[in-house]
C-alpha cells in the first residue's frame, strides 16, 4: 500500500534535520542488532509509535527503523515485510490489554466486583494508550484486513471470553445479574462505550462547548459508564 503524499513525505525527508551520529550512538545500535530480542523490540515499540501517528500507509520503514536504532533490513529479517511488522505491531498492542485483563482475576471477586473492576479497566486502559485507540481506527480504515490473518489474536482473545462467561453465569447464579447477556456482546458493549468517548473526544469536546478530556470530565465520565454497565447488567432490567 502506497502513501499518497510519498513525494512530499521523501522531500520532506531530505530536508528534516537529524542527529548526527555519535560513536556512543553508534555502539549502541551496534549492540542491539547484535541482540535479536532487543532489536525486536526496538522495532515493535517505534513500529507502534509510528503507525499510531501516520497509519499504516503514512508510516515509512526507514523512520521506524531509525527510531528504532536499527538497521532498515533488520525489518525485513524479522518480519518478512512493512505488512508483516504492521501485524505484529498490532498483536502486541492487543497482547498487553489482553494480559492485563488476565491479571484481574474476575474468578477471585465476587461478580458485581469483577464486573465493576472489567468496565473500570476498560476505561482506564483507553485513557492511558492513545496509541491503541490509534491503531484500532487505522486498522478498521483497512476493513481488518491485517488481523484477519492473524491465528494468534484469536487464540489470545478466547481465554478472556471464557473468563467473562464465568463470571456472568456466576452473577446469574447469584440473582445480580440478569441470564440473557451473552460474554461477547456485553464485551463489545464495555468496551465500546468507553471507546467512542476517547476515540471522539475532540469533536465531541467541540460540539459541547467543554473540554471533555480535563481531568474533572474524565473522572465523571469513568463513574457514569461503570453505573451504566452495572444497571444494564440488574436482573431487574431484563425485558419481562
Amino acid at each position: 500500500m502506497r502513501c499518497p503524499c510519498r513525494e512530499n513525505q521523501k522531500h520532506h525527508d531530505r530536508h528534516q534535520a537529524r542527529e548526527p551520529a555519535t560513536p556512543a550512538r553508534t555502539a549502541v545500535a551496534t549492540k542491539r542488532e547484535r541482540d535479536p530480542v532487543a532489536a525486536k523490540q526496538a522495532l515493535i515499540a517505534a513500529a507502534v509509535a509510528e503507525f499510531a501517528t501516520k497509519g499504516f500507509a503514512g508510516a515509512r520503514v526507514d523512520e521506524i527503523a531509525a527510531n528504532a536504532g536499527v538497521n532498515k533490513q533488520l525489518v525485513y529479517h524479522y518480519f518478512d515485510s512493512k505488512q508483516g511488522l504492521y501485524l505484529v505491531a498490532l498483536e502486541s498492542v492487543y497482547a498487553e490489554i489482553r494480559e492485563k485483563e488476565q491479571k484481574l482475576t474476575l474468578d477471585a471477586l465476587e461478580p458485581l466486583e469483577a464486573m465493576k473492576q472489567l468496565v473500570a479497566f476498560s476505561f482506564d486502559y483507553l485513557a492511558e494508550h492513545p496509541e491503541f485507540i490509534a491503531l484500532l481506527a487505522d486498522e478498521n480504515r483497512n476493513h481488518g484486513a491485517h488481523l484477519r490473518e492473524s491465528e494468534r489474536l484469536q487464540k489470545m482473545h478466547s481465554p478472556f471470553i471464557e473468563m467473562l462467561e464465568a463470571t456472568l453465569e456466576r452473577g446469574v447464579a447469584a440473582g445480580v445479574f440478569r441470564p440473557d447477556f451473552d460474554a461477547i456482546n456485553l464485551y463489545i458493549s464495555i468496551a465500546g462505550i468507553s471507546y467512542f468517548f476517547f476515540s471522539n473526544n475532540h469533536t465531541l469536546s467541540a460540539i459541547f462547548g467543554k473540554p471533555l478530556d480535563a481531568r474533572g470530565a474524565l473522572l465523571q465520565r469513568r463513574r457514569h459508564v461503570i453505573e451504566f454497565a452495572l444497571n444494564a447488567l440488574r436482573p431487574d432490567k431484563a425485558a419481562a
